[in-house]
């Protein structure tokens, strides 16, 4: 099964943490989540979560735009937390060639949206996503 999630997916996915293997043996894997791929040049638009997210950048480098212009950018190998609610709106910006890929780690109950579209903060410049810009 292909647990790979783009981005515009709205309800969460996940799998185990520890695969069992023949013999009793476990083998580490990803803790439950969800995995993210934004393709080269895409933008996830404004949004904010409902719960905090732990993510990790499994390959490619995020660029994030915060609800106070604060650009960070996240390389593969870093990671980064996201805090719940409205006072957290942000996007994600793959200004790269090759696609960026995240592992996040939300609690979230089955059906729950993983990411609740918003407008854009006042201020913001409409060329920073002209894509989702409002």
């Amino acid at each position: 099964m292909d647990h790979r999630r783009s981005a515009e997916e709205e309800h969460m996915g996940g799998w185990q943490a520890m695969t069992p293997r023949p013999g009793g043996a476990c083998v580490a894997t990803l803790p439950a989540g969800r995995e993210i791929v934004i393709p080269p040049g895409g933008c996830t638009g404004w949004h904010f979560h409902r719960v905090r997210l732990d993510a990790v950048v499994l390959a490619g480098t995020l660029t994030r735009v915060l609800h106070d212009r604060t650009v960070e950018v996240h390389p593969a190998g870093t990671t980064f937390v996201e805090p719940a609610g409205i006072g957290h709106i942000h996007l994600g910006h793959n200004l790269g060639t090759e696609p960026v890929v995240l592992h996040v780690t939300p609690v979230l109950p089955a059906g729950t949206p993983f990411a609740i579209p918003t407008p854009a903060p006042a201020g913001v410049p409409r060329a920073l996503c002209g894509q989702h810009a409002r």
